[in-house]
C-alpha cells in the first residue's frame, strides 16, 4: 500500500498492511532538532524522511492583520496580528457588550476573496510527493473564533441567556470559512486528499460546555463545513483537545471521518474506552501521549505505546502525537522511535 491507499483504508476501517502515520504540525522551533534526527535541510524534506503518510497544507491567507487563516478575525480592532503565540480566547472581544443582531454592523468582516492566493494555493499542494494522502489544514474554527469574538466568559454566559446574538456572530464566521474553504477546494480540486476542521471543546476532564450546547453551537457548523468538504470528495479530520467523548456522537451525526487527536491523558479518552464506544463507527487518529510519554519517555516506551494502540486498532487508527503541534520539549529520538514502530509489518 501506498501512503494515499493506507489513510483511505484507515479511514474506512478497511484492512491495512500497517497504522498510516502522521507528523502533524510541528512548531517552528522543533523543527531544526527533528530535522537534525532526520538529516535533513527543512520541513518539506523532514516529511518525506521520517515516513510521514500525510503531506500538510496551510491555507496561504494574508490581509492586513493576520498571516495565518485562524487569525483573520480582528477581534480586539487593534490591528494586530494575533499569532499562536499571544492569541487568546479570554480577553474581552469587540462584542463583549453586544446585544442584538445589529451591534455588529459595526465590525468590518474580512473577505477571503481578497487575502487567499490561488496560485499560492496550488503551488503549496503540488509539492507534496506522489502518493501522500494530502491533507489540508483548514482549521475553520469557528466556535472559538466565537468564543474570542466576545471573550469566552461573556460568550458561554450568552449560549445561555442570549443565543440569538451567539448564532448571529457564530453563523457569520462560519459564512467566513465556507466562502475561504471553497477557494482553496476550487484551487487544488483533485489534488487534495483530507482536511483537518475543528474547535476545542474539551477539558482534561471533560467538556467544557454540555453536550446540548455542542449540538447547538458546534456540530451544527461542523455539518455545513463537513458536507462542503465531502461534496469535494475530502475525508474530514476533526480536531478537539481534551475529553471529548459526550461530544463524539454529534461529530459522528455530522457526518466526520475522523476525531483527532486522541488526547492520551484525558479523562475516557483511552484506546480501550473509544474502542468499546465507537468501534465501527468513526476513525481517530492520535493516541501517542505529549504531554508526558513523548516528553519524558524512552524510545522504548514509545515503541511499546505505538503497539498497544495497535493491538486495539489493528485499522480505524491513524498513529500520531496527542497534539498537531509537537513542541521543542520532545526528544526527536522519541518522534523516530513512534514512526518506525508504526511503520513496521507485523
Amino acid at each position: 500500500m501506498n501512503s494515499l491507499e493506507r489513510f483511505i483504508a484507515t479511514i474506512e476501517r478497511k484492512p491495512v498492511d500497517r497504522p498510516a502515520a502522521w507528523l502533524g504540525m510541528p512548531d517552528h522551533k522543533a523543527i531544526p532538532a527533528l530535522c537534525k534526527e532526520y538529516g535533513v535541510n527543512d520541513y518539506h524534506e523532514l516529511k518525506l524522511a521520517c515516513g510521514d503518510d500525510f503531506y500538510s497544507v496551510e491555507v496561504p491567507y494574508h490581509s492586513e492583520n493576520a498571516t495565518e487563516i485562524y487569525a483573520a478575525f480582528d477581534w480586539y480592532r487593534d490591528g494586530s496580528n494575533v499569532d499562536a503565540e499571544h492569541r487568546t480566547l479570554t480577553a474581552d472581544g469587540c462584542f463583549k457588550d453586544a446585544e442584538e443582531p445589529e451591534d455588529l454592523d459595526f465590525f468590518e468582516w474580512p473577505d477571503p476573496v481578497k487575502y487567499i492566493d490561488v496560485e499560492e494555493c496550488r503551488r503549496r499542494v503540488e509539492a507534496a510527493p506522489k502518493g501522500k494522502a494530502v491533507i489540508g489544514m483548514m482549521w475553520s474554527a469557528h466556535f472559538q473564533d466565537t468564543c474570542a469574538a466576545f471573550g469566552m466568559q461573556t460568550c458561554l454566559m450568552n449560549m445561555l441567556v442570549n443565543p440569538e446574538i451567539v448564532h448571529a456572530v457564530n453563523d457569520k464566521i462560519i459564512d467566513f470559512y465556507l466562502k475561504a474553504n471553497e477557494i482553496f477546494y476550487e484551487a487544488t480540486k483533485g489534488k487534495l486528499h483530507a482536511v483537518l476542521i475543528g474547535n476545542d471543546v474539551g477539558s482534561q476532564r471533560d467538556l467544557m460546555i454540555s453536550p446540548a450546547c455542542v449540538e447547538e453551537f458546534v456540530a451544527s457548523g461542523a455539518r455545513k463545513l463537513v458536507d462542503q468538504a465531502h461534496s469535494y470528495g475530502l475525508k474530514v479530520i476533526y480536531h478537539s483537545c481534551g475529553s471529548i467523548v459526550p461530544a463524539i456522537p454529534s461529530l459522528i451525526k455530522a457526518g466526520v471521518d475522523a476525531i483527532h487527536p486522541i488526547q492520551a491523558l484525558a479523562a475516557g479518552m483511552d484506546p480501550a474506552n473509544l474502542k468499546e464506544k465507537f468501534d465501527g463507527q468513526i476513525s481517530f487518529c492520535g493516541g501517542v501521549d505529549t504531554q508526558d510519554l513523548l516528553v519524558n519517555g524512552t524510545p522504548e516506551q514509545v515503541r511499546d505505546k505505538v503497539k498497544e494502540l495497535r493491538t486495539y486498532f489493528p485499522t480505524g487508527l491513524i498513529v500520531s502525537p496527542s497534539h498537531e503541534a509537537i513542541m521543542d520539549d520532545i526528544p526527536p529520538v522519541n518522534i523516530r522511535a513512534l514512526f518506525e514502530e508504526a511503520e513496521r509489518i507485523y
